[in-house]
């Protein structure tokens, strides 16, 4: 804990930008790596007493410990803003992944703080944190130790315990997850991490709870808004400070945090003025504007992306004689979801009971609940505007793109299949992944579909709630304020004799 590598994760924010709209948001991924490494212990000790026929070593729960205490090590300025916006503009083309970034940041650790560390327990350890049994030796007999800090197949891990706990406590919610309930519920059966019956609720409103904090905190329009001006700010930089290209480099990327932001607001060079224009303006809140929004169906997120552009909202704003480009126009596609995009993920997690602990099956729809979503995940397309003086116009034009967008190619589910408790399902490869559709459990499952293959296209209202006239420019405070000293100052100016009209004044005479 005590290195370069792992006291940067102090300057890195859990949340990012989120801490622009919550104050109490304040917490960074060194505290996150601590609870999970707590966590991660208690869970592989948990498994290690409850069932000691698994033969897990006191070596194993402490890899397993380092894991959790290092997987974010990786992590870029602002958390997801760094690797899920400014290196996929800045470094086209290039697959990077924070979790790539980790392992490099655990070898520069090793390395540069002349750290002995068998080079075998070093390759588990990085293989935990990718949740991959593929990367080392030992996978073929304890498999479920790949499921404790990262797990690909359910995404039901203590990462996801400590980040759902943490952030809600740090925004005010205060939760009714038992965490120590679900890590005591946990029961390793062919090679696999289950949890008793009776937790299906708690795994449920975990799911739930994750995709209620994206809905409403990680994707909040002021936080967003932010994310889109610290790139644009970091992009403005980057011909001159190159800070994208130290991905790839440990020794220079353990001084990448947070504090970018600072750095380049002392900064006197010419060729970082736009950036501290950007940041000046996120300083004073004169933010980007949220002009629009609309909830589209998982399936629809394609044509989303495909038919609503800057290019095509400002087009149709020109044709109402509005002077703007694509430039001023920004279209935020978001997916959220439970946690396996549209597929009900208690599906992807086996169960036990306590009459038969030793054999796990997945619930079918009546074992859990009849009261279960038809989806699990919606998309979310916002439509923001750089300069608020363009507030209504670029509202009107994404209306306007909005009434010709073409219904989606692909068939929609018209309900979830019955699932057969038969053996356990195959998630897709990780749970952030864009692919695929729950797999065929024992019988083969057809979903009911209708096809929506059309040329015609379909009608998707407007939001009545947003609604503004095509000259609507909002004010930020900082500009309001600017407004108000003006209209003061004139009135001031304007009550205020003028030096002519103004008699001159007598000093009496005392005897």
């Amino acid at each position: 804990m005590d290195t370069p590598q792992f006291q940067r994760l102090r300057a890195i924010k859990q949340l990012g930008t989120s801490y622009y709209v919550w104050p109490g948001a304040s917490h960074n991924r060194f505290e996150h790596c601590l609870g999970v490494a707590h966590l991660a212990r208690l869970m592989a000790e948990h498994l290690q007493k409850a069932q000691p026929e698994l033969g897990i070593s006191d070596r194993d729960v402490q890899c397993v410990q380092l894991a959790g205490l290092c997987h974010d090590l990786g992590h870029g300025p602002w958390s997801h803003v760094w690797d899920s916006l400014f290196i996929p503009k800045a470094l086209k083309g290039k697959k990077w992944k924070h979790e790539d970034a980790s392992e490099m940041m655990f070898d520069d650790l090793i390395k540069s703080n002349d750290i002995q560390y068998p080079e075998e327990d070093a390759t588990f350890v990085k293989a935990l944190i990718a949740g991959e049994p593929a990367k080392c030796q030992e996978a073929t007999e304890k498999k479920f130790l790949f499921e404790i800090v990262a797990n690909k197949r359910n995404g039901i891990d203590v990462d996801k315990f400590d980040y759902i706990a943490r952030d809600s406590h740090s925004v005010g919610d205060k939760g009714n997850l038992s965490l120590t309930r679900l890590i005591n519920s946990a029961r390793v059966i062919d090679n696999q991490i289950c949890y008793d019956i009776k937790d299906a609720n708690q795994l449920y409103e975990l799911c739930y709870t994750r995709f209620s904090l994206h809905k409403r905190i990680y994707n909040h329009k002021t936080a967003k808004s932010v994310e889109y001006m610290i790139v644009d700010a970091l992009l403005a930089a980057e011909p001159f400070l190159k800070i994208a290209e130290q991905v790839d480099k440990p020794e220079k990327y353990v001084y990448l945090t947070d504090d970018i932001m600072p750095t380049i607001e002392r900064s006197t060079e010419p060729e970082l003025e736009v950036s501290r224009a950007i940041f000046h303006r996120i300083r004073m809140r004169d933010l980007y504007k949220c002009v629009d929004y609309n909830f589209f169906r998982f399936q629809e997120r394609d044509v989303c992306r495909e038919h609503i552009t800057p290019e095509r909202i400002a087009a149709a704003a020109r044709g109402m004689g509005t002077p703007i480009t694509a430039d001023d126009v920004i279209v935020d596609v978001t997916t959220m979801h439970y946690g396996m995009y549209e597929q009900n993920p208690l599906h992807f997690i086996n169960f036990y009971s306590k009459n038969m602990p030793n054999k796990c099956a997945v619930p079918g729809e009546g074992d859990m609940s009849m009261l279960m979503p038809t989806s699990f995940a919606e998309v979310l397309l916002r439509v923001f505007t750089k300069d608020s003086q363009f507030y209504g116009a670029v509202q009107a034009g994404y209306r306007e793109v909005l009434k010709k967008m073409p219904s989606p190619d692909e068939p929609h589910v018209d309900a979830l299949p019955t699932i057969s408790a038969t053996g356990p399902p195959t998630a897709p490869n990780t749970p952030r992944s864009n692919s695929g559709s729950l797999p065929a459990i024992g019988n083969t499952v057809t979903p009911k579909t209708t096809s929506s293959k059309t040329s015609t296209p379909f009608s998707r209202s407007n939001n009545s709630f947003t609604a503004v006239p095509l000259n609507h420019a909002p004010t930020s405070p900082y500009q309001k304020h600017r407004k108000s000293s003006a209209s003061r100052k004139r009135d001031r100016d304007a009550d205020s004799p003028s030096k002519e009209d103004a008699a001159p004044l007598k000093k009496k005479k005392t005897d």
